[in-house]
């Protein structure tokens, strides 16, 4: 098969258009078609289905995209690895998070890990959805379980709790709960129960939602609960690795927090020996044992 074919063919088949794939490629829309039809009469058959909203992949299509989508990930790694060959940390590194976790801990300590190393290209992505690993839907992920997909080289990082905080501004205008009731007079502000989380933060709130409490904002992540919170709206069920980063907050209830939340680092057997993926692992232990060391010092007496 001709490569030179294949690769254009992934372009359109990804573009899902003929222009948009000459675009990609630098060539004009009447030789990407010749390199269609070229294909599709070696292989005698029909690889796209063609009408005026753009194109459509035929059964066939879809078989022959499959595996060129397999073969462009494949050599995506090979690329990675050859790269990694060179003393110098460099390149993109695509790295996996949930939104809480990636936009309130990870993100604001970047700056320290480009400061050792400028040349690195971090395509962070927040999300919820488990992204696979070895299909190279990213090089590592921090989770907030144990990954358990196989042919991944996973690390505990550290342990989370979901607990009760809010600023000294709301609990000095509207009281101080001294016992679990009492949130039945405050406003919580937690995720939105029916929003992905981890499942130790919903059993949290399940348990306050027992209690009756009359007014209630929900969001679908942390860190909208986190603005409203400083927003001095209410009580909010936030992770406690916040109180690094915004000591201000004031826990309440003490005795209330959710079961434990093990976070762990994973990433391919395959990226095993890459320089990029060692730096980022490294930079993000040392940031986990600087953070036990700061709230170890914090803790009373």
């Amino acid at each position: 098969m001709d490569w030179d074919k294949l690769r254009i063919f992934y372009a359109v088949a990804d573009a899902g258009s003929l222009t948009h794939a000459g675009d990609v490629l630098h060539l004009s829309q009447s030789a990407v078609s010749r390199q269609i039809r070229a294909l599709e009469e070696s292989l005698n058959t029909t690889l796209f289905h063609r009408h005026a909203r753009g194109l459509i992949l035929t059964e066939q299509g879809e078989l022959l995209f499959d595996a060129a989508r397999a073969m462009s990930k494949r050599l995506d790694t090979a690329t990675a690895r050859i790269r990694d060959s060179e003393e110098e940390v460099f390149g993109e590194l695509k790295v996996t998070t949930t939104t809480g976790f990636g936009s309130l801990w990870l993100a604001p300590r970047l700056p320290k890990l480009y400061e050792k190393f400028p040349n690195l290209k971090i395509d962070l992505m927040l999300e919820e959805r488990v992204l696979d690993l070895p299909m190279r839907e990213a090089d590592v992920a921090i989770r907030m379980k144990e990954p358990s997909q196989a042919d991944l080289i996973r690390k505990r990082l550290m342990s989370v709790r979901m607990r009760l905080y809010a600023s000294p501004a709301y609990l000095d205008a509207h009281g101080r709960p001294q016992e679990i009731e009492e949130v039945a007079t405050h406003r919580l502000i937690c995720q939105n129960p029916n929003s992905a989380q981890v499942a130790a933060g919903a059993s949290l709130v399940q348990h306050l939602m027992t209690y009756e409490i009359p007014s209630l904002l929900t969001v679908n992540n942390y860190f909208g609960v986190l603005q409203a919170v400083i927003a001095d709206l209410g009580i909010g069920v936030l992770p406690d690795y916040l109180t690094d980063d915004f000591p201000e907050l004031e826990r309440v209830l003490p005795d209330i927090e959710s079961n434990e939340v093990p976070v762990f680092l994973a990433f391919p057997e395959e990226l095993r020996h890459s320089k990029r993926i060692s730096a980022f692992r490294e930079f993000v232990q040392d940031e986990v044992i600087a953070h036990r060391r700061r709230i170890k010092e914090r803790a009373p007496e």
